[in-house]
């Protein structure tokens, strides 16, 4: 069992939903990412103390590659890429945990404001209808405030699991502008596995998984 990226997916909740709603044609995203993004060691203080790293190696080409995957269709036993074109800059920043991302997207399907921020606020997937133990109970919260969100303000949403979206507005180049935030070591990493497992453990997953690697064994 795999995570995505941790920055896709944070970009995929928020997208994902204007997406099914929508139909989106373009994406372009440059991400601010925490240094806990790098595992351990991680990156050296002197290289990202009051510095921005805009170089973090394969991020932008697995941001673009998985968020097409996860926001693709099934076919048979293989995954069709969503047919959008997608830009992804990633930069590392001196901020402990938490993934910011400026994100400006081109609707197929034009909407205002206010429905593109309903198909956030109202979205549910199936770790919600199935109410899972690690599942926020809101998986996108929309941030009123112009300056949110906000890593130190922000991060903890939902016990980490909820991710934060704001500042939406009208961009000149594409349709629609914002900044999302999601937390990278949970969301994006050590609670999307747990998340995962909870759901392979409802769908009967587990229980197949082991009896085929120990024939023998019988479940607890």
């Amino acid at each position: 069992m795999t995570n995505p990226n941790c920055s896709a997916i944070g970009l995929v909740y928020r997208a994902g939903s204007l997406h099914r709603a929508f139909t989106i044609e373009t994406v372009m995203a440059v991400t601010m990412q925490a240094v806990s993004g790098a595992g351990y060691p991680g990156v050296p203080s002197l290289d990202i103390l009051g510095n921005v790293v805009p170089y973090i190696a394969k991020e932008e080409e697995k941001m673009e590659e998985e968020t097409q995957k996860l926001l693709g269709t099934l076919n048979g036993s293989h995954i069709d890429p969503a047919p959008f074109a997608m830009s992804a800059q990633c930069n590392r920043v001196p901020v402990e945990d938490g993934h910011m991302e400026s994100v400006a997207v081109r609707l197929k399907q034009k909407a205002t404001a206010e429905e593109i921020i309903s198909a956030w606020t109202t979205f549910r997937a199936e770790p919600q209808e199935l109410n899972l133990p690690s599942a926020p109970a809101q998986p996108i919260v929309y941030i009123t405030a112009p300056d949110r969100p906000q890593p130190r303000l922000d991060c903890d949403l939902g016990n980490g699991m909820t991710t934060a979206v704001g500042r939406l507005r009208k961009c000149n180049v594409l349709d629609w502008k914002f900044t999302v935030l999601s937390h990278n070591t949970i969301r994006g990493a050590a609670g999307a596995a747990v998340l995962n497992a909870e759901l392979l453990k409802v769908k009967g997953y587990l229980g197949d998984a082991t009896r085929q690697q120990f024939p023998g064994a019988t479940p607890p």
